[in-house]
């Protein structure tokens, strides 16, 4: 990795988002250093498809594009190795999404894109990078006036950029592509361990909820769809035996939850921008003890249990687990093969959904309370362990990206020195 410093002589760049920049740097407008890219791909001269995601220009299969036919590749534009590539849509809805990609090969990209070809091919890498930092700082969002759904190359053309000589250029796209690469080979090996976490999670969960804590014991078969074995001791009883399912409408939308609140596969309550009623104004009442699940797309396993009084959306089903420990009852509906069991009997091909007639009918592990008890505060010690691993892993990510993406915009806008 190569050593940084910081230059001496610094100048003011005249451009709010950059700031200060090196005083042998220069000022530039983007139309002086780029020209757009406007070439169809008439009679699918070119089949080489790709796509802009999360900052990168990936390959796509051009024959299961999402059902769109060959002929209507015909306008896409012809991109080349080098080339800069803007998604300036959906403005006013997504403010998260990367919106820059630099091309490493020949291919076509929908013209809904902006494309920009550097006049001079040597400032590509720097100038994908220079606007790459934009993106990051959100300055796309902040062009133009009023709401925008969009920008196009006209308004884009205008933006200020600094150009530093080719030498200072190609040692900031040498260090930035080593350091950078680095620093996602740590992000990837950090994102996989997170899922081996999230695997050991659901593991623990089902042999619990299917084979208890206590080892060495003699089993049975269950006589049920998703579970082969059980503890000899154990019945199976259908879920509605578990409680009361409660169908009562609140009144007041004080502790709403929504299905955005419950985190998948957790059970644990997230905070989130809205915590509204929902469109029609309608939403059930919810008592401590209860357990909600989330039959609009089941498989997500929204399952919660109830800590304070409030209401829910009508997208759950209450249940109060007066027969059961409800901790446990959670859990049990958290297990992925439940949840693999209720998904099957969903209906609606957009929004499935799962009805009460079947989540009930459905037949579960039943231990005795004690046991029931027992197995859920074993799952409530070694979920938190995980969970808190998790949690690390999670914020040893954002601190790796927060670290990537500052880098790169001191590297490109002079506040870091390559030697």
């Amino acid at each position: 990795m190569n050593k940084t410093a910081h230059y001496v002589d610094m100048k003011d760049s005249g451009i709010k988002w950059i700031g200060e920049v090196p005083a042998s740097w220069n000022v530039r407008t983007l139309y002086q250093l780029v020209t757009r890219v406007n070439n169809k791909n008439s009679d699918l001269a070119e089949q080489n498809l790709l796509s802009l995601s999360y900052g990168k220009i990936k390959r796509k299969d051009i024959n299961t594009n999402d059902g769109l036919l060959p002929a209507s590749f015909d306008g896409y534009n012809i991109i080349e190795a080098g080339d800069i590539v803007l998604r300036l849509t959906d403005l006013q809805n997504d403010h998260t999404s990367l919106r820059v990609g630099h091309a490493t090969e020949r291919g076509i990209i929908t013209s809904a894109y902006t494309t920009l070809r550097p006049i001079n091919p040597a400032h590509s890498r720097y100038l994908y990078y220079l606007i790459h930092a934009f993106d990051l700082k959100k300055g796309f969002y902040g062009m133009g006036s009023g709401v925008r759904q969009g920008l196009n190359y006209d308004e884009v053309k205008e933006l200020r950029v600094v150009i530093p000589s080719q030498q200072e250029q190609d040692a900031i796209v040498a260090y930035l592509d080593d350091v950078c690469q680095q620093i996602d080979i740590l992000i990837d090996e950090t994102s996989a361990s997170l899922g081996e976490y999230k695997e050991w999670r659901i593991t623990v969960i089902q042999n619990a909820v299917t084979k208890g804590v206590c080892p060495q014991r003699k089993m049975k078969a269950s006589q049920l769809d998703w579970i082969e074995e059980i503890p000899a001791s154990w019945d199976t009883k259908r879920i509605k035996f578990f409680g009361d399912q409660s169908a009562i409408h609140s009144e007041t939308n004080s502790g709403y939850i929504g299905l955005e609140n419950i985190e998948s596969g957790t059970g644990r309550y997230v905070e989130s921008k809205s915590n509204d009623f929902e469109a029609e104004g309608v939403a059930l009442q919810i008592a401590p003890g209860d357990v909600i699940f989330g039959k609009l797309r089941p498989y997500l396993a929204k399952s919660y249990l109830v800590t304070k009084n409030g209401c829910c959306s009508t997208e759950f089903i209450v249940i109060h687990a007066n027969k059961c420990c409800p901790r446990y009852l959670k859990y049990v509906m958290l297990s992925p093969k439940f949840v693999d069991i209720i998904n099957m009997s969903t209906y609606g091909a957009k929004m499935p959904r799962a009805n009460w007639n079947f989540i009930g009918s459905v037949k579960a592990p039943f231990p005795t309370i004690e046991e029931q008890e027992e197995i859920a505060d074993s799952l409530d010690r070694h979920c938190t362990r995980i969970d808190d691993l998790i949690a690390e892993k999670r914020e040893l990510i954002e601190k790796l990206e927060l670290y990537k993406r500052s880098l790169i915009y001191e590297t490109v806008t002079g506040k870091r020195k390559v030697v």
